[in-house]
């Protein structure tokens, strides 16, 4: 079965975006870009379509004009092996007009969401200590950026 590729619709920065995203996340490359003809929706030469591949994930920018925005009713999840990998994430989509979000959600400058995670929440959610458990998803839900040390001390407390 061939891969599910999502299709991220822009405005007209599809292009940004992918350079954007293949420089932020390792093994990721444009694979291919695509631009309006004569007799097309979009400005003859304009760029229409970027392929590009995120850890091997495809994905498809679109510049299909403003009518379609993003909203955190679909967002990408990134998880982190640590505070720096998170640290590092958050800071670059929240550049350049990026905005926080809750539970470690964020905007990027493009508005697309992503969900920055740190793979020790999940080991925590998942204790059979099931009120440690609680204490941390409770811990997290007061966070815009998440905090493994605090997770953790949350998890910890008696």
């Amino acid at each position: 079965m061939k891969p599910i590729t999502p299709c991220l619709w822009f405005d007209d920065r599809g292009e940004e975006a992918a350079k954007f995203y293949t420089s932020l996340f390792p093994d990721s490359r444009i694979t291919d870009v695509t631009y309006y003809a004569p007799g097309t929706p979009g400005a003859e030469g304009k760029v229409m379509t970027v392929s590009f591949d995120i850890n091997g994930q495809p994905f498809t920018a679109l510049n299909g004009g403003p009518q379609f925005t993003f909203s955190e009713a679909i967002s990408f999840e990134v998880r982190c092996k640590d505070q720096d990998e998170v640290d590092r994430y958050w800071a670059a989509f929240t550049s350049d007009g990026g905005e926080e979000s809750q539970c470690g959600w964020v905007k990027d400058r493009f508005g697309v969401s992503w969900q920055v995670v740190p793979e020790r929440l999940y080991e925590l959610m998942s204790d059979p200590d099931t009120a440690a458990a609680q204490r941390a998803v409770q811990a997290m839900l007061q966070m815009r950026k998440l905090d493994i040390a605090a997770l953790e001390k949350a998890f910890a407390q008696p």
